[in-house]
């Protein structure tokens, strides 16, 4: 019996799906990198049934692909070497929320905006907020290490989860990290595993901590004359000390794109859009608010608005989240990078992704986290990709955008990760040695390379 008849076997067609149609959903992720058909997808419902499907692969030597919601933007999810597609979207379950302590324990499964939702009804918050937050899981979170908007003020993924049970290849299960808030016993491996992009296991459990929920927030929108013009008063913003808990700019070309269906209209002429959320106690967001305006102000703002109410505030976050499947409508060709650069080189990173586009002929976009330098590049065309120059012309710019990065002292990837699309680019930022030390790592928790084989290395 193989390997897949066993699974069935023992699992049930229920949950074990092997026919074409059933398995395309599971070819295929957000990066639409490519579709990758799988012989076979596991939907896992419990701790027994991950260490099952591991045990079995690593006995028959199949790979496995661990699999959230399937919103990543790098591959990571794509089966791209067969096998196993084991998903844990039906893991969920929030086992506890502790106000007390401060944590709450969830499987996988749970998806990220159902987390807050339910916290927050105790008067906790959970902050990493990924654009998707409606849709992605936590076990992406943890295996992407996630971040979003609230980064800048609140960390990543990595800075909120304490504590982990995973199952490692072959289907041994353990617990790594705490259940308090500080520890330091022996080495970080809750802080390796996320991020590892489903190379290191599966997580089955995740314990994540919690903050009381702010008394009050606020919002600034300054409507700018140039995304160029934001970026240097971002930089000010932050050099003042500033400490807001999202920084989110927009440029004209997504503006232009978001416009049309967004709940929230911005001016037809605005040259680019910045975003200020602050949080704390009432009297200091309003004085915050209004310092943080005039600083706008002196940098020639077209317009300094303030939400109103939680409504308006939420309506101008819709249209925030809008802006990269407003810019995939717009487009015959869509790519977004997530580059970070030094804060200081805000202004200078945003001139020469434009020059990179005009110097291709393609249309380039910038939005994203300006606060912590965590810019979303999208490389844009109204000619078919498949068209071979077309596709030479896309390849070049997304390689000088990555080259500019890199010369800046920036970062290929500040929250998608690496997964297939950037892997060759590794040895670009990371040396031989280093990228040699990670193998070792990853050869530590799977010695038959069956986790999520082909990824994050570039020669995989």
């Amino acid at each position: 019996m193989d390997i897949y008849d066993r699974l069935t076997s023992e699992l049930g067609p229920r949950l074990v799906l092997r026919d074409e149609a059933r398995l395309d959903a599971y070819a295929r992720d957000e990066s639409l990198l490519g579709v990758f058909p799988p012989d076979a997808a596991v939907l896992c419902e419990s701790l027994q049934h991950v260490q099952l499907v591991l045990r079995l692969a690593a006995e028959h030597k199949v790979p496995v692909t661990p699999r959230g919601a399937g919103t990543g933007k790098t591959g990571g999810a794509l089966p791209i070497r067969g096998g196993i597609v084991l998903s844990t979207e039906r893991m969920q379950a929030i086992k506890s929320i502790d106000p007390g302590d401060l944590t709450a324990v969830l499987e996988p499964g749970v998806i990220t905006g159902d987390l807050q939702t339910a916290v927050e009804a105790q008067g906790l918050f959970y902050a990493p907020d990924p654009a998707s937050l409606s849709m992605c899981s936590m076990g992406g979170n943890v295996a992407a290490n996630a971040g979003g908007p609230r980064a800048y003020k609140y960390g990543v993924t990595r800075d909120w989860t304490l504590g982990l049970n995973v199952v490692l290849a072959g289907g041994e299960s353990m617990f790594m990290g705490r259940r308090t808030q500080k520890g330091v016993t022996g080495y970080d491996l809750v802080g390796a595993f996320v991020g590892s992009e489903g190379t290191f296991g599966v997580a089955t459990e995740i314990t994540v901590k919690l903050i009381g929920k702010p008394e009050a927030t606020g919002l600034l929108l300054a409507v700018m004359p140039s995304a160029v013009v934001a970026g240097r008063a971002i930089s000010a913003l932050l050099r003042q000390g500033a400490r807001p808990r999202a920084v989110e700019l927009l440029d004209r070309v997504t503006l232009d794109h978001v416009r049309p269906n967004a709940p929230y209209k911005l001016p037809a002429d605005a040259g680019a859009a910045v975003m200020v959320e602050l949080d704390g106690d009432a009297d200091t967001v309003a004085t915050q608010l209004e310092r943080h305006g005039l600083l706008f102000e002196s940098f020639d703002a077209q317009d300094v608005l303030v939400a109103r109410d939680d409504q308006d505030r939420e309506r101008i976050w819709q249209t925030r989240r809008m802006a990269s499947r407003s810019l995939t409508a717009a487009f015959k060709f869509k790519l977004s990078e997530d580059i970070v650069v030094p804060l200081s080189k805000i202004p200078e990173a945003l001139e020469r992704i434009y020059a990179v586009g005009g110097k291709h002929g393609l249309q380039m976009a910038a939005y994203g986290h300006a606060g912590d330098g965590n810019l979303h590049v999208n490389v844009l065309s109204h000619e078919d990709a498949k068209d071979p120059a077309v596709r030479a012309r896309i390849d070049a710019a997304i390689d000088d955008v990555f080259r500019e990065t890199l010369a800046m002292g920036g970062t290929l990837s500040g929250e998608h990760g690496i997964g297939i699309a950037k892997a060759r680019y590794m040895p670009w930022e990371q040396s031989a040695g280093v990228i040699a030390l990670q193998k070792r790592l990853k050869a530590a928790f799977d010695p038959f390379d069956l986790m999520n084989p082909g990824k994050i290395f570039p020669d995989a």
